[in-house]
């Protein structure tokens, strides 16, 4: 949450609001958060005036024809990596022809099915310079690491559009 003068308002009504003040569009390309970030955002009244549609791409074939995730950066990195956490959000921006895109993609337990450890995730926020991602690691159960992910991809766009601003 952010102050904001005397009202606190949600890091996802803050992102909105930037993005409207900046008439910027906003998207959101996700795997283990299963549309938990896009749910946030059109919490928010007025969203719709930036944000159009989003992306739930839980599995590696949905990443490849809905985000243009590459069959190579999938097998030599596997859909919870960096690299497809950038090649997500760079693919939804493109698509939605929005101007910033979150990506989320991880393990949200309770196990990984894979001996990888629950809780790692990457966050993917894709503008026209460039894309960065950011490899986290959330404690706790299958919904909290989601929440956790979730508000991590908020911040992650509120610094961005934080620097727009200026």
């Amino acid at each position: 949450m952010i102050r904001q003068g005397v009202r606190i308002v949600t890091t996802e009504e803050y992102v909105i609001r930037l993005c409207i003040q900046n008439k910027m569009k906003i998207t959101c390309a996700e795997s283990c958060t299963g549309g938990l970030l896009a749910s946030k955002l059109v919490s928010v009244a007025g969203a719709s005036d930036c944000f159009e549609r989003s992306y739930v791409t839980y599995s590696d074939r949905a990443k490849k024809e809905e985000l243009m995730v590459s069959e190579e950066t999938l097998c030599k990195w596997t859909a919870v990596s960096g690299q497809t956490a950038a090649e997500m959000a760079v693919g939804a921006r493109r698509r939605a022809q929005a101007d910033i895109a979150l990506s989320v993609t991880g393990y949200a337990g309770p196990d990984s099915g894979s001996g990888e450890e629950v809780g790692l995730v990457y966050i993917g926020c894709a503008v026209k310079d460039g894309v960065n991602v950011q490899e986290c690691h959330f404690q706790g159960t299958r919904t909290q690491i989601r929440e956790q992910a979730a508000d991590m991809a908020l911040h992650m766009a509120l610094e961005q559009l934080s620097a727009a601003d200026k």
